[in-house]
């Protein structure tokens, strides 16, 4: 139920948009690219320095709505915070760049306008051009009409929304620093070879006996062996007749467009197969501690960990993607830290077995080097480090319930269905 002071308006009438702003050619100034926008993810958290030649160009507080397909269906749009006071900044001119206008609309609640489902389901629509660069209309944005609540209400409302967004962000601050940690306990571990001897101390800057191996120098009673040596299963999933591309509910199919890093997920790109399918299935089912390999194309290398039910409790992957369980030699943390570094990601892309369309098999896979620490440095590590990730998953089952929560409310109340209190800070229907 709306009230009488919420007011019909055009966008247009509201909202600047891409506002004139100048920069001098060969200017250094920040860049954002579009592959710095993270689909419907308020913040950007990427600049570049660069000479200025052209494209969109905005302040701090604008909103930044890619317009150009698939980057506008997949949610890239995101409000602008990285520049200094008075500062412009460009970017991509596939952006179309909101400003709120004074004493109309507050720069929050432009951005939950560009997001919202309505404006979002218009823009798409109004997309034209050549399969593959078609672009949403800036006219006809323009001219959607908006009911618009006071700028008072308009706080309120973007307030609840950004608390969401705000503690989202806090979650993924925090698990930043505890990957880093991890990253770097692996790496004193088992690529410096410092992990506590049994006294505590450091064990190679402390005396710590080095035996030669085929990858250098390594601490005595470790071993250098093939991944081959230590997987008991290499496996891909199956895809249903006639793919799953059109399947809209049932397992979700984890693909490479899902796969982002360590505890990073894209829900917006889900695929599924029938739960019928997924019952007979006999391979391709993802286990906790499970690690999931990219093995072609594009992504060729990239991986995640699935642990304590996240992304999902139950879940499969499609063919694209290996999963791969360690025996006892080592843990499937380790196997995860291990694969993750730069240098053995490298090693995998080179063992590319098409060069048309890059790509591994599993016989070139257990081929790639790895070494073999002692069994309670192994269980150590694996305690420890496990400790951390449970934590980092926490956070992301309460990132995927606040982003739910966050898109069920905003429909909501950018419509006025739910109001907000402004004495009480409080919403209802």
């Amino acid at each position: 139920m709306r009230c009488n002071d919420w007011r019909e308006v055009r966008l247009g009438e509201i909202i600047e948009f891409n506002p004139k702003e100048s920069i001098s050619k060969g200017t250094l100034a920040k860049k954002i690219s579009m592959d710095m926008i993270n689909p419907f993810y308020k913040f950007v958290k990427e600049y570049e320095i660069e000479e200025y030649k052209g494209g969109s160009k905005f302040r701090n507080g604008d909103t930044l709505m890619a317009r150009i397909t698939p980057c506008l269906e997949n949610g890239k749009t995101a409000k602008v915070t990285i520049l200094n006071k008075k500062e412009i900044g460009f970017g991509s001119t596939e952006f179309i760049v909101l400003r709120a206008k004074e004493g109309e609309t507050t720069e929050d609640f432009v951005y939950y306008i560009a997001i919202s489902p309505y404006v979002r389901d218009i823009a798409i629509k109004s997309m034209t051009g050549t399969s593959g660069r078609q672009r949403a209309q800036v006219n006809v944005i323009q001219n959607i009409q908006i009911y618009l609540p006071p700028l008072n209400e308009q706080k309120a409302i973007a307030k609840i929304l950004s608390d969401l967004d705000e503690k989202i962000e806090i979650n993924n601050r925090i698990n930043k620093v505890l990957e880093e940690i991890a990253q770097a306990i692996f790496k004193r571990w088992f690529m410096d070879f410092e992990f506590p001897n049994e006294n505590g101390e450091p064990y190679k800057s402390s005396g710590g006996e080095m035996v030669e191996s085929e990858l250098g120098l390594i601490p005595k009673e470790w071993m250098v062996g093939k991944l081959g040596d230590v997987l008991e299963t290499i496996e891909t999933g199956n895809r249903p007749k006639g793919g799953a591309a059109n399947i809209k509910f049932g397992i979700p199919s984890i693909g490479a467009e899902n796969i982002i890093g360590l505890g990073k997920y894209d829900y917006s790109k889900e695929k599924y197969v029938p739960v019928d399918y997924f019952k007979k299935m006999k391979k391709g089912i993802v286990y906790s501690e499970d690690v999931l390999l990219y093995k072609d194309g594009a992504q060729l290398g990239r991986k995640t960990l699935f642990m304590d039910g996240f992304p999902y409790e139950e879940c499969c992957v499609n063919s694209h993607v290996f999963i791969l369980r360690c025996n006892d030699l080592i843990s499937q943390i380790y196997l995860y830290f291990w694969l993750d570094q730069g240098c053995v990601t490298d090693k995998i892309i080179q063992l590319n077995a098409n060069s048309a369309q890059p790509g591994i098999n599993q016989a070139q896979l257990k081929t790639l080097d790895i070494i073999i620490p002692s069994k309670d440095i192994i269980t150590n590590f694996t305690k420890l480090i496990k400790q951390l990730l449970r934590y980092l998953f926490n956070n992301c089952k309460e990132n995927n319930k606040l982003s739910q929560l966050r898109d069920t409310l905003l429909p909501k109340l950018m419509s006025g269905e739910i109001r907000v209190d402004l004495n009480n800070d409080q919403i209802s229907v």
